[in-house]
C-alpha cells in the first residue's frame, strides 16, 4: 500500500523564510501561486512579457519578472511551463543560478524521468502533483478543503527535501486530502499510458470507431453523436463518484449486462497487448524521444494529425448540437 500523508506528516513553519518562484503563471501556476500566497508565503511569478498570463499575474496583484531574476531571488523554483519548454527555460534562465541550498520543485516528472534536465547534485529535488487542474486546486483551497496530491523526492541534498515537499504541499491544503508518495518515475511512466491509452487515445478512438460504425450502419450522424459521445459524461461522473461497480448499479439492468457480456468483446487480448506495448515505449524512452523530436522539428506530424481529427464528420456534427445545447457553454 502506498505511503500518505496528512496534515500532521507537514510543517508548514518550513517555508517560513523561504521565497518560492512559480515560473509560468499558466492554469496550475496561477492556482498553486494564489494557494501558497494566502498561506502566507513569499511568491515571485515568472511569466512572458505581453502575454494574456502576464496580465493575469498582474491581475492577481503579482509583478511578473524574467525566469533569471526570479531563480535568482528564490529558495524553491517550481518549474510549471508546459514539458517541451521546461528544458530550454531551465538551461537558459535556471541552470546558471542554482546554489547549493536551493531546491527544484515539479508538478510532472517528464523532464527529470527522461533527463532533459539535470540538476546539480548539491540542491533538491521534489515533486508535488496536485491530481486535478490549477482552477480545482484553487476552488479547494478556497473551500477549505484540498485536493489529493503526489509526492517524489529526486535529489535530497539538503536532507529535509521531502519535510520540504510536504510543507509546499500543505500551503495548497493538498495534506487536508491526502499526499501519496511516489517516484519521479512512477508518475511519469502512468501519467503518459494513462493519457495515452486511456484518458485521450484510448477514449478518442473508441467514440471515433462507434460513431463511425453507426454512421456507415446508415444511422443518423445527430443520434450516433449523442450515443458514444455526449452521453460519455454521464458514465464517467458515475465511474468518478462511485467506482466501477457503483455504475453498474446506476444504470439499467439492460446497460448494466451489456457492458459485462460484451466490453471485453471490444477490449480483447489484442488490445492489451497493445496496452503493454505503449507502457514499453514510455518506459524505453522511446515515446519521449519521438516526442522532443517532433517539437525540434516544428511539429509536423502534430500539427497534420491534428487537423486531420478536426475535419472527422464527429466534430462537425458536434458544433451543431452543441449549439443547440446553451447550458454547456461557459
Amino acid at each position: 500500500m502506498a505511503k500518505i500523508y496528512y496534515d500532521q506528516d507537514a510543517d508548514l513553519e518550513l517555508l517560513k523564510d523561504k521565497t518560492i518562484a512559480i515560473i509560468g503563471y499558466g492554469i496550475q501556476g496561477r492556482g498553486q501561486a494564489l494557494c501558497l500566497r494566502d498561506s502566507g508565503c513569499r511568491v515571485i511569478i515568472s511569466e512572458l512579457e505581453g502575454t494574456p498570463n502576464y496580465e493575469q499575474a498582474k491581475q492577481d496583484g503579482f509583478v511578473p519578472v524574467s525566469a533569471a531574476d526570479a531563480v535568482k531571488s528564490a529558495d524553491i523554483i517550481q518549474i510549471l511551463t508546459q514539458d517541451h519548454v521546461q528544458a530550454k527555460v531551465y538551461k537558459e534562465s535556471i541552470r546558471p543560478y542554482l546554489k547549493k541550498g536551493k531546491a527544484l520543485c515539479f508538478s510532472h516528472g517528464f523532464n527529470i524521468r527522461f533527463k532533459q534536465i539535470k540538476p546539480p547534485k548539491n540542491v533538491d529535488v521534489f515533486m508535488i502533483a496536485p491530481k486535478g487542474p490549477g482552477a480545482l486546486v484553487r476552488r479547494m483551497y478556497e473551500e477549505g478543503k484540498g485536493v489529493p496530491s503526489l509526492v517524489a523526492v529526486f535529489q535530497n541534498g539538503s536532507g529535509e527535501a521531502k519535510q520540504l515537499a510536504l510543507a509546499y504541499a500543505k500551503a495548497l491544503r493538498a495534506t487536508k486530502a491526502g499526499v501519496i508518495e511516489t517516484t519521479f518515475d512512477e508518475e511519469t511512466e502512468t501519467d503518459l499510458f494513462g493519457e495515452q491509452a486511456v484518458l485521450c487515445g484510448g477514449v478518442t478512438e473508441l467514440i471515433k470507431a462507434g460513431f463511425d460504425t453507426l454512421v456507415e450502419a446508415g444511422y443518423q450522424p445527430e443520434i450516433a453523436y449523442f450515443e458514444v459521445l455526449h452521453e460519455l459524461k454521464l458514465i464517467t461522473d458515475l465511474i468518478q463518484e462511485t467506482g466501477i461497480s457503483g455504475m453498474r448499479r446506476r444504470v439499467s439492468n439492460t446497460a448494466c449486462y451489456g457492458d459485462l457480456s460484451r466490453g471485453p468483446k471490444i477490449i480483447t487480448e489484442k488490445t492489451r497487448k497493445a496496452m503493454k506495448k505503449l507502457l514499453k515505449d514510455i518506459k524505453s524512452g522511446k515515446f519521449a524521444r519521438e516526442w522532443i523530436k517532433e517539437n525540434e522539428a516544428g511539429r509536423p506530424v502534430f500539427n497534420e494529425l491534428l487537423k486531420k481529427g478536426d475535419e472527422h464528420q464527429i466534430e462537425k456534427v458536434g458544433k451543431q448540437l452543441r449549439e443547440m445545447m446553451p447550458w454547456m457553454r461557459k
